[in-house]
């Protein structure tokens, strides 16, 4: 094998990269725009439950109870209505996430110290964000009963219970983007490598220039190799950009070893470029290779625990999940990002990479020696 060979295909691969000038946006401002976007659109924070409000008692115990919820900065009453049919009409029209109705004898029954009952409709066609919201607002309640207990027994009550402490660890706050933006990170070095790898012996093939190469003294694995390396410089370039900008402008914080998530993109590089050559091999024009590419690209980011939990997977798909580099990888990226995690702890994630990047990529390797021949 000839350094020389594969260093001038290298520099080949960067002249023919970066003279085609609709390819410098992608690598360079197509990751950031991607992972802005991404970053302040996949969450699942709730900052803003529109509330209707239907009030039949209208007394001074009802009005504190729209008041405890007008007064919280994640409830928002934007309707007040007369009628239940119109609180039902707001829900239809998905002008309001949340209805809540007070029935006439509300204050009655508080001041005769009766459970008092009003009625809360959820909006549930997104089940994630209603069970939220429905989470959100029975812990409202809950210390608003507190406060009108105080104010019923004013005697202390003292009897047995369990004060839970609670300290959340690594996300005190609980915030969505310390988890999702991680994932993209990690989901847009796969979806770039991917794509352009999957290109690299297409266009080749569509410009005419496969034939000279094959005639040439380059060995197939110098020819794999001068085309996958230009592509790992490069993913290696953005995966710094984008933790950069993940760190300085979502303000994510990186407790762990950047050079060990460097160590931990190349292996997972292996998987994800010989894919990217399996498909070049295997497509005949560039469109064929992105359409392929698509049919690896989904059930990678469906199966990696990205934003579906794999423990509520079924069992077999739970097996397959094994097959994805992906999951392994967001479970390197999470835990040196948010845990400090280090090698002794993240060493069968990096096991699985390596496992599953070997044999793809020398499956890669063996099926373009033989269309070489």
């Amino acid at each position: 094998m000839s350094w020389l060979r594969i260093r001038e295909l290298v520099r080949k691969e960067f002249i023919q990269l970066f003279r085609d000038r609709k390819n410098r946006p992608l690598l360079v401002i197509a990751p950031l725009v991607q992972l802005i976007v991404f970053g302040y659109v996949v969450t699942t924070d709730v900052r803003d439950i529109r509330v209707g409000l239907f009030d039949q008692s209208r007394t001074p115990e009802s009005r504190r109870l729209i008041d405890a919820i007008d007064g919280n900065k994640t409830f928002r009453i934007s309707h007040t209505v007369n009628h239940a049919v119109d609180l039902d009409r707001l829900l239809l029209k998905r002008r309001v996430n949340m209805g809540i109705s007070i029935p006439p004898d509300f204050s009655s029954k508080i001041r005769r110290r009766d459970t008092a009952d009003i009625q809360i409709l959820v909006d549930g066609s997104m089940s994630n964000m209603a069970a939220v919201r429905i989470s959100y607002t029975v812990a409202l309640l809950e210390r608003f009963n507190s406060q009108m207990l105080k104010e019923l027994y004013r005697r202390r009550i003292d009897y047995g219970e369990i004060d839970g402490r609670i300290r959340t660890w690594y996300n005190p706050n609980l915030d969505s983007q310390y988890f999702y933006v991680p994932g993209i990170v990690a989901f847009l070095v796969m979806l770039l490598s991917l794509l352009f790898t999957s290109m690299a012996i297409v266009r080749e093939k569509e410009a005419g220039t496969m034939e000279q190469l094959i005639v040439t003294p380059l060995r197939p694995l110098e020819l794999i190799l001068g085309k996958t390396i230009p592509f790992i410089i490069i993913a290696q370039g953005q995966m710094i950009l984008v933790i950069a900008f993940a760190i300085f402008w979502f303000e994510i914080p990186m407790v762990g070893n950047a050079l060990l998530l460097l160590a931990a993109t190349c292996i997972f590089l292996l998987s994800t470029l010989g894919i990217g050559l399996f498909i070049s091999t295997i497509s005949q024009t560039q469109q064929q290779a992105m359409m392929t590419n698509f049919f690896f690209i989904l059930p990678f980011f469906m199966l990696s625990g990205f934003v579906f939990p794999i423990a509520n997977m079924p069992t077999v798909i739970q097996w397959l999940t094994y097959l994805n580099p992906l999951q392994y990888f967001l479970v390197i990226i999470r835990g040196i990002f948010l845990k400090g995690t280090g090698f002794d702890i993240l060493w069968p994630q990096f096991s699985g990479l390596m496992v599953l990047g070997v044999i793809v990529f020398c499956g890669a390797l063996n099926r373009f020696r033989k269309r070489l021949d």
